[in-house]
């Protein structure tokens, strides 16, 4: 665990998150914060109690719209047509009237008097005003309506403020303990409800009492979330709800009207009077979009009437969310494949992201998310620098220590998952690798040591472009020779396979370099190959001060055996009976014999690779199957039968090594018999 916190990356982690929890908890940016609460309140008016996001009952719309004003041919709204209106709703049996309307200063046309006279008498009545508040949220005075309207009507403010000091999106209202100390110095919405209830509204603490029938649990900045209600489809504000909202032209002037309508629309509620119209730009940024002021106000007021179903979690919970993520996202970090940790990553801050989502959208409980979701990124991307660093300097040393032996493909992916690469020796399964130059000495004397360095190095680096090119690994040169092996470091299942594969694109490979040889007066190279198939052990060898990555064991032996064979059969490529049982559904092979190498007591069969799968045609297809014939025969010892066949398989191909071998054997047995016993084993008494 010391070890753990030694690590800047942890440190740096865990100090991101002990910041982020203060951070939520004052709001030190809201802006993220505000675009996740529209998020999960979209949801909440989708997938939440279709009943509790409904719009409420208690509070209707009457507004002022573009049509109203077409018609009115006037704009700004008279205050006396606005008394009138206010009169007219009370008349109608509204409990409430609440005017959204600043008039705070004296009418130019002397409209103040009757004005107030008729909302005297209307009764009941709320009239708008203005909180002052400076910067840092410090209250300096409200701003009342004109003497005369104030001293017969209530008022409260409405100007609530965004969170964020770069976005306005509003999505609470706060309750400012000194505003409550002025005369009428309550929020509109709340000051709505309590002339609704017939109460007094009171601060206690952090808790706001709309007498004794709400009670509204306030955050630590004494406010409340606003629960914008869902619409229903294809409306995109309140006001243009059915039964929500109307013009206020119906109201102006009852005459004509459907007073009983109107009546029914109004009686027992909260009648909110605004502007709707785009010229007085009365809308604002919300949760759920732009939301018209009065719209706000009423949506407020429904929420409280509801008793402010959204709650803030509280700090304990907070922490409790913000540790599990930041705890979460260490033991993500210890993944050391990039791959998984970005996987349990993903669904830590998915998780994350779907609880508090879940617990929004049913509960109503507000955790904050944009705050831990920013402090598990930072220390996400701590995470994966150190260890990007860490795996760079870890590809670095794999480059080094393999790229001379490892084709880049298999260097690739030792890069990509260092797991792959085991350390030391350990027994595998593979195919074991060897070649040589026929003749080389003879060849060397025939050029300088100038032009036997750069025939050298132009062979050597042909044969191990392909050796690579099958994803095998070149353990090293002796000279002209070359030691290879598949199946290590990586798994290769296939490993036989592509060990034929390679060899037989090799020796196409040197009949197009003979022939270029040969143009420009060099010496032709043939080339002579063994291959086998069996457990053998590799892994780092050698001393304190060099290492090799190689391979050992009887197998590594045998395949060295195979080589040398070659020289016995007039053949270039040789595999034994467990390469071929292993690749026989992929290359095209013709058994040469069954054999014990020197240093060998158990016989082996042995094979000439010949080409891909079905890629054998012609002449040498035809000398095949004469061969195969003689072969048959010469197991049955019937070596006067077997010679026949051997010499018309010359005849198809003159230069049949194994043919030209066999047939030569068989004038020996002529003569000279096998014993009685014989099993059809040949023994070598070289090594080739």
């Amino acid at each position: 665990m010391k070890k753990l916190l030694k690590r800047y990356d942890v440190f740096l982690t865990i100090l991101f998150f002990l910041l982020a929890i203060p951070a939520a908890h004052y709001e030190f940016f809201s802006l993220l914060e505000d675009q996740t609460l529209s998020f999960r309140h979209i949801l909440r008016m989708s997938y939440g109690n279709q009943k509790a996001v409904a719009p409420g009952n208690e509070v209707v719309l009457i507004n002022t719209d573009e049509a109203f004003f077409r018609d009115y041919k006037s704009f700004p709204l008279r205050r006396t047509d606005i008394a009138k209106i206010a009169a007219n709703v009370r008349k109608l049996g509204a409990k409430v009237v609440a005017l959204d309307i600043l008039m705070d200063f004296p009418s130019s046309y002397g409209e103040d008097e009757p004005t107030a006279k008729m909302l005297q008498e209307a009764g009941n009545v709320l009239v708008v005003s203005q909180a002052e508040i400076a910067g840092g949220g410090q209250f300096r005075r409200l701003n009342y309506p004109t003497k005369l309207i104030q001293n017969v009507t209530r008022s409260g403010y409405t100007n609530i403020s965004s969170f964020s000091s770069v976005a306005t999106s509003m999505n609470r209202l706060r309750v400012f303990p000194e505003i409550t100390r002025q005369p009428d110095g309550w929020p509109f919405a709340v000051q709505a409800i309590a002339m609704f209830l017939g109460v007094q509204p009171r601060l206690e603490g952090n808790t706001l009492k709309i007498g004794d029938t709400l009670t509204i649990p306030l955050d630590h900045f004494n406010s409340f979330f606003i629960d914008f209600p869902r619409l229903v489809p294809g409306v995109k504000y309140l006001s243009q709800v059915p039964n929500k909202g109307r013009s206020a032209l119906e109201f102006l002037d009852l005459t004509n009207q459907d007073v009983e309508e109107l009546e029914y629309f109004v009686k027992d509620k909260i009648v909110l009077v605004g502007d709707t119209s785009e010229v007085s730009h009365d809308w604002f940024d919300t949760p759920v979009g732009t939301v018209y002021g009065v719209e706000i106000i009423a949506d407020t007021i429904n929420t409280l009437l509801k008793g402010a179903p959204l709650r803030k979690a509280s700090l304990p919970l907070e922490i409790l969310a913000a540790l599990t993520v930041m705890l979460g996202l260490l033991l993500a970090g210890q993944f050391q494949h990039p791959a998984i940790r970005w996987m349990v990553t993903l669904l830590l801050f998915s998780g994350y992201v779907a609880v508090v989502t879940m617990q929004y959208v049913t509960f109503g409980v507000v955790f904050s998310m944009s705050y831990v979701l920013v402090a598990g990124l930072l220390g996400f991307m701590i995470i994966n620098l150190r260890a990007f660093l860490l795996e760079r300097g870890q590809k670095t040393m794999i480059k080094s220590a393999f790229g001379q032996y490892l084709s880049p493909k298999v260097v690739d992916i030792l890069v990509k998952d260092p797991s792959k690469l085991s350390l030391g020796g350990e027994q595998r399964e593979m195919t074991a690798f060897f070649s040589d130059v026929a003749g080389f000495s003879s060849i060397s004397e025939k050029l300088t040591p100038t032009e036997l360095v750069q025939l050298l190095n132009e062979y050597l680096t042909a044969m191990c472009n392909i050796i690579s090119g099958v994803d095998g690994t070149v353990d090293k040169f002796e000279g002209d020779a070359i030691i290879a092996f598949w199946g290590a470091p990586l798994d290769q299942p296939d490993h036989a396979k592509l060990a034929c594969y390679a060899s037989i694109d090799m020796q196409k490979h040197m009949v197009q370099m003979r022939e270029r040889l040969a143009s420009e007066g060099r010496p032709p190279m043939k080339v002579r190959i063994g291959l086998n198939s069996g457990p053998m052990v590799v892994g780092n060898m050698g001393s304190a001060q060099r290492m090799d990555y190689t391979i050992m064991g009887d197998a590594v032996n045998l395949a060295a055996r195979l080589e040398g064979a070659n020289k016995f059969y007039a053949t270039s490529t040789m595999l034994s009976q467990f390469t071929y049982e292993q690749a026989k559904d992929y290359i095209d092979a013709r058994q040469l014999d069954i054999v014990r190498v020197v240093g060998k007591k158990e016989p082996v069969g042995i094979y000439e690779l010949l080409d891909r799968k079905g890629a054998v045609t012609g002449a040498l297809a035809d000398c095949v199957a004469q061969y195969n014939k003689g072969l048959e025969r010469y197991r049955a010892r019937d070596f006067a039968g077997a010679l026949q066949e051997f010499t018309k398989a010359l005849t198809i191909r003159g230069d049949d090594g194994p043919s030209l071998t066999y047939q030569q054997r068989c004038q020996e047995y002529l003569q000279t018999p096998p014993p009685a016993d014989w099993d059809g084993v040949y023994q070598f008494t070289s090594k080739g």
